[in-house]
């Protein structure tokens, strides 16, 4: 599911959950954001994110030390403007020398969006989707790898152009049920509801170039000391060529669910007739 909330802090090509397409500028996936846009891959393409986060935990997370999150997520691209979305994390977490690490695959997260309205490069009207997921509790909960529940998110996502090159995206979203932890890191809650927002601000360099600024958080409507979740990001994406994009970045968030420091980079390839049967 998409990860819990952040200042992230972010230099490279962004991957967020969610992409549109990449042509001869840079392609619309927010990774690493964590703050959607409505576009989605077209039918028939294929969409694949891979991507490496290094955090250092919060002094709350003891004897967590850190934690190393390798994703690997696929977009398809569906007739009438929908997006079927999978991804699952392989984590490593280090821990200080009275306690073992742990290390191995997260909980799988799958996931479709509905893009209802798309921006248009004439128009400032805004663009809106909708997109809802459930995580799949595949991960070891008792090393932490995973949360032991089954999560289901829904997640209100539009965006606002605000001239051909600079565009605002904001989420809303609620956790009906489980938590938005990956790992250790996000809200470890396991009953009651997670309400999270985002909003990240992108701008257009040049053809190749983007860059842009987010802030993600999330509360939960339970008591505990993870309940609440804040991350920053500055973050860009670079498009080395047509359809194949890099981003890394650096983050940075307060609370004991978000990380106290981190890296991340990462590549996003699209390949445009992988289902030709889908295409129009």
């Amino acid at each position: 599911m998409p990860h819990g909330l952040s200042f992230t802090l972010l230099l490279g090509a962004g991957c967020f959950p969610l992409l549109a397409l990449l042509g001869s500028r840079p392609a619309m996936a927010q990774m690493p954001f964590l703050t959607d846009d409505p576009g989605v891959a077209e039918a028939g393409m294929l969409h694949i994110e891979i991507s490496n986060e290094w955090d250092s935990l919060q002094s709350m997370q003891y004897p967590d030390l850190r934690q190393n999150t390798a994703t690997l997520k696929a977009n398809f691209g569906l007739p009438h403007g929908l997006e079927l979305d999978i991804d699952a994390p392989y984590i490593t977490i280090d821990r200080a020398s009275n306690a073992r690490n742990s290390q191995g695959m997260g909980d799988t997260n799958l996931g479709v969006k509905w893009n209802i309205r798309d921006i248009s490069p004439d128009s400032r009207r805004p663009g809106y989707a909708i997109s809802f997921y459930t995580e799949f509790p595949t991960g070891n909960a008792r090393q932490e790898l995973g949360s032991g529940v089954t999560d289901y998110w829904l997640n209100f996502i539009t965006q606002l152009p605000v001239s051909d090159h600079t565009r605002f995206n904001l989420n809303l979203g609620i956790l009906f049920a489980g938590n938005t932890s990956t790992g250790v890191v996000g809200i470890e809650t396991k009953r009651g509801q997670v309400y999270v927002g985002g909003l990240s601000l992108l701008h257009d360099i040049n053809d190749r170039l983007s860059v842009g600024a987010e802030v993600f958080g999330g509360i939960s409507d339970s008591s505990g000391l993870d309940r609440t979740q804040l991350q920053a990001l500055l973050g860009a994406q670079y498009a080395i060529h047509d359809g194949v994009t890099l981003c890394f970045g650096l983050t940075a968030g307060s609370y004991a669910a978000s990380p106290r420091l981190g890296a991340v980079i990462g590549i996003a390839v699209d390949l445009p007739h992988f289902f030709r049967g889908l295409q129009p």
